[in-house]
């Protein structure tokens, strides 16, 4: 079900989504080579915690049979691992490592969505485009996150300009709805047809979130059960924030 949040609601929502954006913050200047993903789901957890928020993922059921539920407060997906990497004391982020991290953080009955990948310690061009055309592909979909229009304009927007720029659209995985529930209606695709879908209306709380490979668009789930890793072993990366949609133009809720 869609669910249009009221002005206290909205406040709530505002709330989660800056301790979700302070761990991003935090995480930018703790992430580097040497560290365990592990470590780094430590380090996300105390800040959430200190700041009065809850772990969201952490016991997240996984909805398939004999899978157990994710044990972390953090995804961290490292290189051809697109998303829902499980953190580890055994996984040691290296040199170059394309790292992407997807956080929700459930605070006063809402929730606060959103994801960043980081090229840790040395870059190269080819790594820095990706995550450039990542998160532009999110500015080109909100771009259209205005009243009136549909998901599917945001959806069209993001597909078109990943594949103008010869990477591709993860269509097994999309953003949704966020509030009192870390899943809500609508799903919204990174791919898709202009002038279709839910119409958008103020008050709506969404969570966009291209996820972008470099080689085949091809994927497979590992024997977790959850990490999800390009089959050609290409890079990939991820970028998501909270929206709320506006008489105006859309507010990015997950940004200091």
């Amino acid at each position: 079900m869609v669910t249009i949040k009221t002005q206290k609601e909205i406040e709530k929502m505002r709330e989660a989504c800056r301790v979700t954006a302070l761990v991003y913050e935090e995480i930018e200047k703790y992430i580097k080579p040497g560290i365990t993903t592990m470590d780094l789901d430590h380090f996300a957890e105390k800040i959430i915690r200190k700041n009065g928020g809850i772990p969201a993922q952490k016991g997240y059921p996984s909805g398939q049979k004999g899978v157990p539920a994710f044990p972390a407060t953090l995804c961290v997906s490292i290189n051809d691992e697109v998303i829902h990497g499980i953190p580890s004391n055994r996984t040691i982020i290296k040199d170059g490592d394309v790292v992407s991290v997807d956080l929700v953080v459930y605070k006063n009955g809402f929730h606060g969505d959103a994801a960043r990948t980081y090229i840790v310690g040395k870059s190269t061009p080819e790594k820095q485009r990706l995550l450039d055309i990542t998160k532009q592909a999110f500015f080109e979909g909100i771009s259209m996150a205005i009243k009136g229009n549909r998901v599917g304009d945001i959806s069209h927007a993001i597909g078109e300009f990943v594949e103008k720029n010869g990477y591709k659209v993860v269509k097994e995985f999309q953003g949704h709805g966020i509030g009192e529930e870390m899943h809500e209606d609508p799903g919204i695709p990174n791919y898709g047809k202009a002038g279709k879908g839910l119409r958008l209306q103020p008050g709506m709380t969404l969570a966009v979130e291209p996820m972008v490979i470099a080689g085949k668009q091809d994927i497979c789930v590992l024997d977790d059960g959850w990490t999800i890793v390009t089959e050609d072993g290409s890079l990939a990366a991820h970028y998501e924030n909270t929206i709320l949609i506006t008489e105006k133009q859309p507010e990015i809720l997950t940004l200091l």
